[in-house]
């Protein structure tokens, strides 16, 4: 009876701890529920356009969860989940003459590709909430979303947009240092 007693206690400890870490979220629980990977290609092609790394971290856990070799059933692969279609129109843009789809694979490569057209969405839509939509929806979406005064129609990427939007704050609390924000 006594260990049964003793061992309800224990439970009971470890079931109120993990509510109140699970309620308050601190940095280090954060950090293992939301981790970061390739922090350096975050920060230095963050910074090259001019992007919020904390944002670029949670559009690639949004995205792929840090899996490199993600690959989506629309075709999407690597980290931020590029088309090759999109990646090959970058690489184009950004003075490539030998793009492969294999390197999508490529964290380094993924990441510069997807900040490169994050920057881009920002200059053509100047909003978060509307780069985000284009990035989830395409960009025809929220262009014809925009002509019509209409917000965003797709309940899956309002969703998209919140939890993005959410992730980014948990980025700068929890990895802010690694991000080169403090």
């Amino acid at each position: 009876m006594k260990r049964l007693a003793a061992l309800t206690a224990v439970v009971a400890i470890v079931a109120v701890t993990f509510l109140y870490v699970n309620e308050t979220s601190p940095p280090w629980y954060e950090r293992i529920r939301y981790p970061l990977h390739y922090a350096q290609f975050v920060r230095v092609h963050a910074r090259e356009h001019n992007l919020d790394p904390a944002l670029m971290a949670a559009v690639i856990y949004q995205e792929s969860k840090f899996d490199r070799r993600a690959e989506s059933s629309s075709g999407a692969i690597g980290l931020m989940q590029l088309t090759p279609s999109t990646a090959h129109g970058i690489a184009i843009r950004t003075g490539g003459s030998a793009f492969h789809t294999q390197d999508l694979y490529d964290a380094d490569i993924n990441i510069r590709y997807g900040a490169w057209y994050l920057h881009n969405l920002f200059d053509k839509y100047g909003s978060e909430r509307l780069v985000l939509a284009a990035y989830n929806a395409g960009q025809g979406n929220v262009d014809r979303w925009r002509a019509n005064g209409q917000p965003i129609q797709f309940a899956e990427t309002r969703a998209y947009v919140e939890k993005v939007e959410d992730l980014k704050q948990i980025y700068r609390q929890a990895w802010g240092k690694e991000l080169g924000l403090r």
